[in-house]
């Protein structure tokens, strides 16, 4: 009598398969939104602006804590890695949307060309700082035309000063990139994170058995 009271009493108290789903769900999200918050985040790429580096369709993962985890509703940062260095490629808020809803904020990526207190200018497409040339094997540029300084910044800026925590950002396609050129500085509590790997590439202009750029999935991004 003892074993079976036992053996009835567990089976009566067994939870619902509803209820194991629903808790096992409300766990997923939890943790989903604690590692978005906090940790990782995915991006898709939308425009060509950081073409050969980042392709139209990538599908990128940004490390959230480099920089320092941020807290919901707030710029306060804590637990920093390191701050964002020159070459770093960047998540980070349109800060031209600042008076925008937060559903109509759009998120921005580029790299980092100059760090607070760098004296930046670009001239005849060649960007300097600090009055050294500097060049890095990702830039490309798709125009051979020379616009001038008075028609638009893209191929002459500057020299500017970088203001403390702020970032002068570009895209590495320098002649198709909206970026620092035309609205100015990144401030720091702005950066989301480092784009550092590519898990998904899909080609929608392709035709069906080539959507899939495998080549691409897994790589770093440098």
């Amino acid at each position: 009598m003892g074993l079976f009271r036992k053996k009835t009493f567990a089976v009566a108290n067994k939870k619902p398969w509803y209820r194991e789903w629903s808790e096992a769900l409300i766990v997923a999200v939890i943790l989903a939104l604690i590692i978005r918050t906090f940790l990782f985040q995915a991006f898709k790429i939308p425009s060509g602006s950081m073409l050969d580096t980042l392709l139209i369709g990538d599908h990128l993962l940004v490390n959230k804590f480099i920089y320092g985890t941020q807290l919901p509703f707030s710029d306060q940062r804590f637990l920093a890695i390191r701050n964002p260095q020159r070459g770093d490629v960047i998540v980070f808020e349109f800060p031209g949307d600042a008076d925008k809803t937060y559903f109509q904020r759009r998120d921005f990526i580029k790299r980092v060309i100059g760090e607070p207190g760098d004296e930046v200018e670009i001239r005849d497409k060649k960007v300097y700082i600090n009055g050294a040339l500097y060049s890095i094997p990702q830039e490309i540029h798709k125009d051979s035309q020379l616009v001038p300084a008075i028609a638009s910044p893209r191929d002459f800026t500057g020299p500017i000063r970088v203001p403390e925590g702020n970032f002068f950002v570009m895209g590495d396609n320098r002649d198709y990139s909206y970026d620092s050129r035309f609205w100015g500085f990144v401030p720091q509590e702005k950066i989301k994170g480092a784009a550092f790997i590519k898990y998904w590439s899909w080609n929608s202009q392709a035709g069906l058995l080539n959507k899939v750029r495998w080549g691409r999935i897994g790589r770093s991004i440098n």
